[in-house]
């Protein structure tokens, strides 16, 4: 199964499956690659003759960088934008966000909703500050600040709902816990830039990193002098990582090598990659795993392209 959908005029950022529908995706765009011009949240369901459907498009006077569901809500998400502002939407309203925030004085590149306690959600702002907040609160509720350089990504524990992890261009990924004022770890995790964090779903003690070094590592967080495993194979910076919600050890990354790739963390060094997705043509920077369908994922890519498929190494048990 390939399904390709054209965001055409609208360069793609980031891609989530809803969380409460198996059918359903949205994907944050920027026009000019964001540089540039205005945005577009796209709205689609997989299904019909047609395979991938707009149900609904929003536009934004400035680019889409990033967008993460509501926990809570089916019908609500936030996005984050090139003019430091965040969003909320209500898929069953047309036309305006039901919640604007701009504190951050920078592109926020980075939304991420709270898994556990559902009522809140973070965000990672070229400001270099982390910043979380509560829907219904008119301003964030706490600003951590240690970063010293862009905050690319955030993702908050899977087991702890106060346990969140950052990772900057100042080439440490920080662990916060929201009942304290400063950062419970930091690790220097890569020798660059760290563009995409991510948490396993089944091991609370281990992450992800991917970095413009173009490696993609795995940690422990009971010991981090040093990585577990470094998976090498991406020939540009990693844009994105992603760890499976069904195997425990199975990651996804895509870079601006145009590709996807699918690794087993478990396998003997050397023999790690399992799969490479090499359809787009332009800078892959969205993935995503579809919770209710196992082994079907989403990317989105500079191309203005859409693909949903379902990798055949995902396929075998």
């Amino acid at each position: 199964m390939f399904l390709k959908f054209r965001t055409e005029g609208y360069n793609g950022y980031s891609v989530q499956w809803s969380p409460f529908f198996e059918n359903k995706l949205a994907v944050a765009t920027a026009s000019n690659f964001g540089l540039v011009g205005n945005g577009r949240l796209w709205l689609m369901a997989v299904g019909g003759p047609d395979g991938l459907v707009t149900e609904r498009v929003y536009d934004t006077q400035d680019g889409l960088f990033d967008l993460a569901w509501s926990e809570i809500n089916e019908n609500q998400l936030v996005t984050s934008s090139g003019d430091g502002s965040i969003k909320m939407w209500d898929v069953t309203l047309s036309d305006f966000p039901i919640q604007n925030w701009q504190e951050h004085q920078r592109e926020v590149f980075s939304v991420e909703w709270n898994l556990i306690s559902k009522d809140v959600f973070a965000s990672g702002s070229w400001d270099h500050t982390v910043k979380i907040w509560n829907p219904q609160a008119p301003r964030s509720l706490q600003t951590f600040t240690e970063h010293t350089h862009c905050v690319y990504s955030t993702a908050w524990s899977p087991r702890n709902p106060t346990l969140l992890m950052s990772g900057s261009g100042d080439q440490t990924v920080k662990l916060w816990d929201l009942k304290a004022p400063r950062s419970a770890q930091t690790i220097r995790a890569h020798q660059n830039e760290i563009l995409s964090v991510d948490w396993n779903k089944y091991q609370d003690q281990m992450f992800v990193t991917g970095s413009v070094d173009r490696t993609v590592k795995i940690w422990d967080m009971r010991q981090t002098n040093r990585e577990v495993v470094c998976l090498a194979g991406h020939e540009y910076a990693v844009r994105r990582v992603k760890y499976s919600p069904h195997r425990p050890n199975v990651v996804a990354s895509a870079g601006y090598d145009m590709s996807v790739r699918f690794w087993d963390t478990a396998a003997p060094p050397g023999n790690n990659m399992m799969e490479v997705h090499d359809a787009h043509t332009e800078f892959v920077l969205g993935l995503d795993y579809n919770l209710y369908m196992e082994g079907q994922v989403a990317t989105c890519a500079w191309d203005e392209n859409v693909h949903v498929f379902m990798p055949p190494s995902l396929m075998q048990r």
